[in-house]
């Protein structure tokens, strides 16, 4: 009985997207209510979709500091779907990219241990970095889905949202590196097409 009613409850809860970032998911010098997270919540409200959405981004976060919190993370929220938007920090700071890609594999082993789906956001560094250490960081991100040994769920690789943003001074704020509540919008139907289907996914599971 007492297993009935917690199973019960737990499929009567809205399930959780918990979005694991930095700057760019946390509304860096934008109102919290502009930027691409809360459109999102705004987005999953309109469309009739049930997930609540956990914002756990803080600005300056690198791929070491999302390990160390993300397991209290999952063990307090139990999200459905982790989207893992980090990377740019390290990139930007130069850390060794074997740090970085262990750092994101672990991530999402953890992730995969509870069930949950991942989706992680592709990030890219400027060219002044070189050649070597962009190729070298861009193959970091597509390692992640060939994980091995394969995880249970393979992730999904979304494209890099500032692609369509990043050249545009207008979308920009006066730094270069953090899009304007106007792009917000645009950082949000990039991810889109990726998001959706697991969102589709884990909605018919539950049905």
């Amino acid at each position: 009985m007492l297993w009935w009613g917690t199973a019960s409850a737990a499929l009567a809860a809205p399930p959780v997207i918990l979005i694991l970032g930095d700057s760019l998911s946390a509304a860096y010098g934008i109102a919290p209510d502009t930027g691409w997270v809360a459109l999102l919540e705004s987005r999953l409200r309109q469309q009739g979709y049930p997930h609540q959405v956990v914002n756990a981004s803080i600005s300056g976060e690198t791929t070491s500091g999302g390990r160390r919190r993300l397991p209290e993370l999952l063990a307090v929220h139990r999200p459905a779907l982790v989207v893992v938007e980090l990377g740019a920090n390290d990139g930007l700071r130069g850390f060794d990219l074997a740090e970085i890609s262990d750092n994101l594999h672990g991530m999402l082993t953890a992730i995969d241990r509870t069930g949950a789906q991942s989706l992680v956001v592709r990030m890219e560094v400027p060219p002044n970095y070189g050649p070597a250490y962009a190729q070298g960081f861009a193959a970091v991100y597509d390692r992640l889905v060939k994980l091995e040994p394969p995880l249970a769920m393979t992730p999904v690789l979304a494209p890099f949202f500032l692609a369509e943003v990043i050249l545009d001074p207008e979308l920009m704020q006066s730094d270069g590196l953090h899009p304007t509540a106007r792009a917000q919008p645009r950082l949000l139907d990039t991810l889109w097409p990726a998001l959706e289907p697991l969102i589709d996914s884990h909605t018919a599971e539950r049905s």
